[in-house]
This record gives structure tokens, sequence and C-alpha cells, in this order.
């Protein structure tokens, strides 16, 4: 099957990054299914006039089959209790790492972070927040989190995005 990951660079050969701030899944190669919401990254990310004029969706392929068969996989079918914890302390709990290949599940987005941000502050409860989830459109995400995970990743091309 085909994924995407959209990047002011092309991006043939991907690594497993540490990243600055807190991220979803952890650090590593953030991928999804939806050529429209790596597009809409690379549309995003050109704010600085100093950055190129341009950007990229790269496309690659990937055996779906050999993911979910990885003992090593992390999966979320939709926003669940499990999902909340994990995206939670990710995102809140500095000492948090895992060891999964690969994490795949729903992306905290914009709209999606604004409801997760309220079961942050204690304003909603874990109930609610999924509750609430369940009404969106959920974008998903596949998180290669190791360089062993990337080898299964094969990079067919890099299509320009003009900002």
């Amino acid at each position: 099957m085909e994924i995407y990951h959209g990047s002011l660079e092309i991006i043939s050969t991907p690594e497993v990054r540490i990243s600055n701030r807190t991220l979803d899944y952890g650090n590593g190669f953030y991928t999804t299914t939806s050529y429209d919401h790596a597009e809409k990254w690379v549309l995003r990310h050109k704010k600085d006039k100093e950055k190129p004029n341009k950007g990229y969706v790269n496309v690659y392929e990937i055996d779906i089959e050999l993911v979910k068969e990885d003992k090593n996989t992390l999966w979320f079918d939709k926003a669940t209790e499990e999902w909340v914890d994990f995206v939670y302390s990710n995102r809140n709990d500095k000492q948090f790492t895992h060891n999964y290949n690969f994490v795949y599940g729903p992306v905290a987005n914009d709209k999606v972070y604004a409801a997760f941000s309220l079961f942050e502050s204690s304003f909603i409860d874990k109930q609610t927040l999924i509750k609430e989830l369940r009404t969106y459109t959920l974008v998903d995400q596949l998180l290669f989190h190791t360089p062993e995970s990337l080898s299964k990743l094969v990079f067919k091309e890099a299509k320009e995005i003009l900002l």
C-alpha cells in the first residue's frame, strides 16, 4: 500500500529522528495513508519566507500485512482509552518511552488536539473525550519508530507541492 510523508525536503532515505517537541507516538518517522493530510502538512509549514517555495509529498510503499504481523506493533483502529493513555504519555511524560517498531492509529491533529487539551486540563474526562472524538473523521498515522521498521519502507517518488 502507498503511504505519504509531507516535508519541505525530498526524503528518499527516512531516518528515526529525535524531535524537539512532544509527538503523539514518540520519536520516529511519521507517515499517513492520506495524501491530502501529507499535502496539508507541507502547506501549513510554509510560513517562513526563508524556507523554500516548494515542498514535497514523499510517497512510499509498505506491505501493511508485515506491519500488522510484526509482534512489536501497537495498532489503534480508533480512539480508545488505550490510545488516549498512549498519546497522553507521549505528549506529557518526559520519562515515557516505548520500544514498538510501528505504531498505527488516529492523528491528534489541531481539531483533535483542542479536544485532547480539554482532557489534559481536566475539563473533560476520558470517556467524554473519546465520545467527542468519535464524532470526528480522524486521519491516520503510521510511526516508524526503529531503524528495523524503516527497512520495510520503499521510497517511490516525491511529488512537488508549490507553496
